[in-house]
């Protein structure tokens, strides 16, 4: 049996953020996994502007990555941008990681907490809680006030500032699971499982990109295509 094809679909222009390398070491028995980029779009995602400047170059390659045959998407992006359209357009399983997160940590503990890099995105998260049916179990959403391209820019200070978030919604917000709510958080999980958080389940990948890739094969597998409902096509008037 051939592994399931999973492609990652990074919905930003800047290129080199996101190393092929990095996810080739998620990869486990049954899944291989490959990457793309839009074309055209925002450098980074930091609002719901830039989220939706980002869906229509997201969409083509998801449409390309059904047309080359692979099985399922992920959707690099914890704003999940273009997730309910590439629903419509597509007969893969296509996922984000923020709605995947949410439902896999809300089943670690009584409630979660996530922790994203900017305020302002704060409301796209509770949104995405409510469409997801989760708000009762999102104990908060904190942030590290640290734009998207510059959490590399010095990394002890970003597992600092994720530290301080995190204990905080641990113990004031009553979080038993963590959520990082930027997939360029990758990498950043260590400060939180060593010992630091002793109260907090950390979310077991705390990597937004790597939360939907535990799944079971059988999820992405072609044998189980998901059904899609066609878009109604309007005739043109004379």
């Amino acid at each position: 049996m051939r592994d399931v094809h999973v492609r990652v679909v990074s919905p930003i222009v800047t290129r080199g953020f996101r190393k092929l390398a990095d996810l080739k070491a998620l990869e486990y028995p049954g899944i291989s996994l490959s990457h793309a980029e839009i074309a055209t779009g925002p450098g980074s995602i930091e609002s719901e502007f830039e989220a939706a400047m980002s869906v229509p170059g997201t969409l083509l390659e998801i449409a390309r990555a059904e047309r080359e045959g692979v099985d399922a998407v992920i959707i690099d992006c914890m704003g999940d941008p273009g997730l309910r359209p590439a629903r419509e357009i597509s007969g893969m399983v296509v996922l984000g990681p923020c709605q995947t997160g949410m439902h896999v940590a809300s089943m670690l503990g009584h409630k979660f907490s996530v922790i994203t890099v900017m305020r302002r995105l704060i409301p796209s998260f509770e949104n995405t809680a409510a469409l997801s049916g989760l708000s009762s179990k999102l104990a908060s959403v904190r942030s590290v006030d640290i734009p998207v391209l510059d959490i590399e820019v010095d990394l002890a200070a970003t597992a600092r500032r994720l530290v301080e978030e995190g204990r905080k919604a641990v113990e004031e917000d009553g979080a038993e699971a963590l959520i990082f709510g930027c997939t360029g958080l990758m990498g950043c999980a260590a400060g939180l499982r060593e010992g630091r958080l002793p109260r907090a389940s950390t979310f077991p990948s705390s990597i937004p990109s790597r939360q939907p890739f535990p799944l079971p094969p059988a999820l992405f597998a072609p044998a189980f295509p998901r059904a899609r409902r066609p878009i109604r096509r309007h005739r043109k008037r004379n």
